[in-house]
């Protein structure tokens, strides 16, 4: 039987606010390691306004400017740590593996036993989604995020024979 060789991505990973005063990192990259992904990349990064609007740019057209100053405020850490930790993963299929182990944007849809499912909840007093992580939703939305989060420096060139002994 000939296997069929899946495109090699990239994906943008966050590990939130609410994620690292949980101290939910370990159990984030042990889930994701489910993946066989590679990690190319990884960084703490103190998010500002600037990055926080370029990260985010396209919520405000589509949820509208509450929601939008509310995910600004979320990630720049003015509710739990200001911290955020970025991370790339790379390999076959890349986006939908992480995004199906991450689960629903809302942690009330996401299944239990999802990362959102198992660590999110929509805060009361705030009504914002702390989700724990965010992944990239498609490959052009990857490269985009990736461009904004990380320089091309910081990402690790992983030799395509890796993948070989990867099973699927």
């Amino acid at each position: 039987m000939k296997k069929v060789l899946k495109m090699i991505e990239q994906t943008l990973i966050l590990v939130k606010p609410d994620g690292l005063v949980k101290s939910l990192t370990g159990n984030i990259i042990t889930k994701l390691s489910e993946t066989k992904l590679k990690i190319v990349g990884a960084k703490i990064v103190q998010v500002d306004k600037k990055l926080a609007e370029k990260h985010y740019d396209k919520l405000k057209k589509e949820k509208g400017e509450e929601i939008f100053e509310g995910v600004l405020k979320y990630i720049q850490g003015h509710y739990h740590t200001k911290r955020v930790f970025a991370l790339v993963y790379e390999g076959p299929d890349a986006i939908d593996k992480v995004r199906k182990i991450a689960g629903s944007t809302n942690p009330e849809k996401a299944h239990p036993t999802t990362i959102r499912g198992q660590y999110g909840r929509i805060h009361s007093e705030t009504n914002v989604f702390e989700n724990v992580i965010h992944a990239s939703e498609s490959k052009k939305e990857a490269e985009r995020e990736i461009k904004i989060w990380f320089k091309p420096e910081e990402l690790a060139k992983i030799d395509s024979s890796e993948y070989k002994n990867d099973s699927e």
